[in-house]
């Protein structure tokens, strides 16, 4: 059988300089989202032996509605409720099958979900599978948010409204107006829905996150993947929308049940966050000093991920590969993941790198980029 097209559209993507190759991790670890260094830990590594040797089963064996469903769910769920302050929580695979079951289950025929321009991809398959409206607004701009829910009411809009934003850009590396998002959703009755992903373990009191505390309606989302060094997401809201996810979310319903020995490695994870302050910490204080060596870069970070914008393609190939023969594990991302005209280097300050590696990267990045 051949799959001419197929090679064809491969090529096209090639002569673009937005063909994607699976590489092997090599070099500092720039590229990750292990950002308390967790993944690869003692800490994590003793959990699962623990749980293994509790009887803790490495695969759940269906859904959790068919039989799926082990104490290690459970407790985790509890125990994530408690720690993020929240009625209930539902963990699931990941975060892009959490954001699908999110925007496709909850959002009700008649209702509005208004969304930033740049939440992530799975939020906007779940709203492409979802029974709602969808209307975008302007990146991080609380007032075109607030004028888009305007035009919508007075165009007869009646439903609720759901603002969809991420805490921190998982490509940008900024911070959502959170607060000023927070009064709108009190203002229209709404339900804010944060995608903690890239802000759990790193900010807020303890690593819970931006939106912790924030006092209006929440749906939060808080990836087992990054910070936490585990595996799974966990969906964090009142307990009816659980309930409802439960029931109604395609990607719950359907899902193999995620490992219960994840669970008990997540939970592990968790309770670090709580019991040890170094680790976040730690991870505040990379962040602090990678923004310092930005800014002597002429680049504005507010995270501990630092976009380094080229702009074309090939130049953004380029220099990641100049400091990658310098021993630096960076990557290029380059549309659709970011939008036209804007590749860049997507420098992530991890656990796996202290300070002498963060200098020598930004001297190396400085370096390169004035040539």
């Amino acid at each position: 059988m051949s799959f001419v097209r197929h090679r064809a559209a491969l090529d096209a993507l090639a002569r673009r300089g937005r063909l994607r190759r699976v590489a092997p991790a090599a070099g500092l670890d720039f590229a990750s989202n292990d950002y308390l260094g967790l993944a690869g830990s003692e800490l994590l590594a003793g959990a699962a032996r623990d749980a293994l040797a509790r009887g803790v089963a490495l695969g759940a064996g269906g859904s959790r509605l068919l039989r799926g469903n082990h104490g290690e769910h459970e407790a985790l769920e509890a125990e994530a409720a408690a720690f993020f302050g929240a009625e209930a929580c539902l963990y699931m695979g990941g975060g892009f099958q959490a954001n699908q079951a999110i925007f496709s289950a909850l959002p009700m025929q008649g209702d509005l979900v208004l969304h930033d321009a740049l939440v992530h991809a799975s939020a906007h398959e779940g709203m492409r599978l979802g029974r709602a409206e969808c209307r975008g607004f302007a990146h991080n701009d609380a007032a075109d948010a607030a004028r888009v829910v305007a035009e919508w009411r007075a165009a007869g809009g009646r439903g609720r409204v759901w603002i969809a934003v991420e805490s921190v850009y998982s490509m940008e590396g900024d911070l959502a107006p959170l607060p000023a998002l927070a009064a709108l959703a009190a203002r229209e009755d709404a339900v804010l829905v944060v995608d903690e992903a890239h802000a759990t373990g790193v900010f807020g009191p303890q690593g819970r996150g931006l939106a912790h505390g924030l006092g209006c309606a929440l749906v939060t989302l808080h990836t087992g993947g990054k910070g936490l060094g585990a595996s799974g997401a966990l969906v964090c809201a009142d307990r009816v929308l659980v309930e409802v996810l439960v029931n109604r979310a395609r990607p719950f319903v359907y899902a193999t049940a995620p490992s219960p020995l994840s669970a008990a490695v997540l939970r592990a994870a968790l309770r670090a966050l709580a019991d040890d302050p170094a680790l976040v910490a730690g991870a505040r204080a990379r962040m602090a000093q990678a923004r310092d060596a930005a800014r002597g870069c002429g680049i504005a970070a507010q995270s501990q991920i630092v976009p380094v914008i080229v702009g074309d393609d090939h130049r953004a190939l380029a220099l990641a590969a100049a400091l990658q023969a310098q021993g630096f594990d960076v990557r290029a991302v380059r549309p659709p993941t970011v939008p036209r005209g804007t590749a860049r280097l997507r420098l992530s300050v991890t656990g796996n790198v202290g300070a002498a590696e963060i200098a020598a990267l930004f001297a190396a990045l400085e370096a390169a980029w004035v040539r």
